[in-house]
């Protein structure tokens, strides 16, 4: 028993740095970017739009990818060659001599991320049955607190230099794989491995049993939308802050570290009771709109307080998610719900590629000179329509006969 707490404690940490990893370079790495390309912010948005979409596209095929191999090879060497391989691109990153190199590295930096598939299979194996929510539930924790710590620790070092936050979390990397070396045991037995199946590993596979359930086919423009409009935050907030206000990578960090805090607490604290006051209908509803409004806030602020104001007023509208994964969740049977949350996955990863192109786009051409009028906070603005449209689409989708049963009896 104690064996097995460790391993899961290993895991649980993995996740953490995973995401401290990736929120130590978000204050940097828009500027550092931008530097090594030349020209202007405006400029520069556009290459780092491809920067992060690229992470969003190896994240996207490899998780499949990296789940299967662990099916057939064991949890454990895909994990260490994961923690191995980010530690060493990160630091491949740190002394990139050009920007195709430092490409070149988050593209890595996408793969080694996508080891999120082999550690929740280490958590199956390894908790019983009783204790899979729970400690699935703490990979979500871990998943939060690394994004409050990620970006505060990045913006502080930041300020040292933009190369900072590389090196360190390729040193945390580092460490924790070799920690994971020495103490980390195989959690699944041979006789329960399979066979490489590349079906199985076909990122497309999930999108393509769309039609088999109608209740996420009804669904999908809202989830769609919900996610192309998120993904506007981090893939053009520094961009913005910079731009409209002068923030430094320390202001960047610790306002990104605080929207951490706030959506954790709203999640943790708030969700379930404003769900079951009014329903998770009515929760999708109000939290979309309060996301548009938020959007828009943050598009059409003229001082920084307003920043701060919205992401604490926008975390209200966290709640939409859980109450659609709840909605979800009651419209198909236990047998069905792996599939149906992989398709959600596969909808959310493809959206994910697309909305960081659309918004760094944006926010570039609305800041050069070949825009007709300045709007740096096009991207949010964009973002609150979206919002919008997904709050509109949801209204309807509970309408339909087939979705109004179940959202009633909520």
């Amino acid at each position: 028993m104690q064996h097995r707490k460790a391993a899961t404690s290993f895991i649980l940490l993995t996740v953490a740095l995973d995401m401290i990893g990736i929120g130590l370079v978000i204050p940097v790495l828009p500027k550092l970017v931008t530097t090594m390309y030349g020209g202007t912010i405006s400029d520069g948005s556009y290459v780092f739009g491809w920067f992060v979409a690229s992470y969003a596209l190896m994240q996207f095929i490899f998780s499949p990818i990296l789940g299967n191999l662990s099916d057939r090879f064991g949890r454990r060497p895909i994990i260490l060659a994961s923690l191995l391989g980010a530690g060493l691109d990160y630091l491949l990153m740190a002394f990139a001599p050009n920007l195709a190199w430092l490409f070149v590295g988050r593209v890595i930096a996408g793969i080694t991320g996508a080891n999120i598939s082999a550690a929740n299979a280490y958590i199956a194996d390894v908790s019983a049955p009783e204790d899979r929510a729970k400690n699935f539930g703490m990979i979500g924790a871990c998943f939060g607190v690394g994004f409050i710590i990620g970006p505060a620790l990045g913006g502080l070092l930041g300020a040292y230099g933009l190369r900072i936050p590389f090196i360190v979390a390729a040193c945390l990397n580092l460490l924790n794989w070799l920690y994971g070396f020495f103490v980390l045991p195989e959690s699944l037995a041979p006789e329960h491995r399979r066979s490489f199946d590349v079906k199985r590993a076909n990122p497309f596979a999930s999108l393509g049993q769309l039609g088999k359930y109608p209740v996420v086919l009804g669904l999908t423009a809202t989830i769609a939308l919900e996610r192309l409009a998120h993904d506007t935050l981090p893939a053009t907030w520094v961009l913005y802050t910079t731009y409209r206000f002068d923030w430094t990578e320390r202001d960047n960090g610790l306002s990104l570290a605080l929207v951490g805090i706030v959506y954790a607490i709203v999640q943790g604290a708030l969700t379930g009771r404003i769900v079951s006051i009014i329903g998770e209908r009515k929760a999708i509803i109000f939290g979309l709109l309060i996301g548009s409004l938020t959007f828009l806030a943050y598009g059409i602020s003229t001082q920084s307080w307003m920043l701060y104001a919205a992401i604490i007023f926008g975390s209200i509208g966290s709640i939409a998610g859980p109450a659609m994964q709840a909605v979800i969740t009651k419209m198909v049977s236990a047998a069905e719900q792996g599939a149906v949350q992989g398709i959600i996955a596969s909808i959310q990863s493809v959206v994910a590629i697309l909305g960081p192109l659309m918004a760094t786009n944006l926010f570039g051409y609305f800041t050069s000179a070949a825009a007709p009028w300045k709007l740096p906070g096009a991207a949010f603005l964009a973002a609150s329509l979206l919002v919008a449209l997904a709050a509109l689409m949801a209204i309807r989708n509970a309408r339909q006969p087939s979705t109004a049963k179940s959202i009633q009896a909520s």
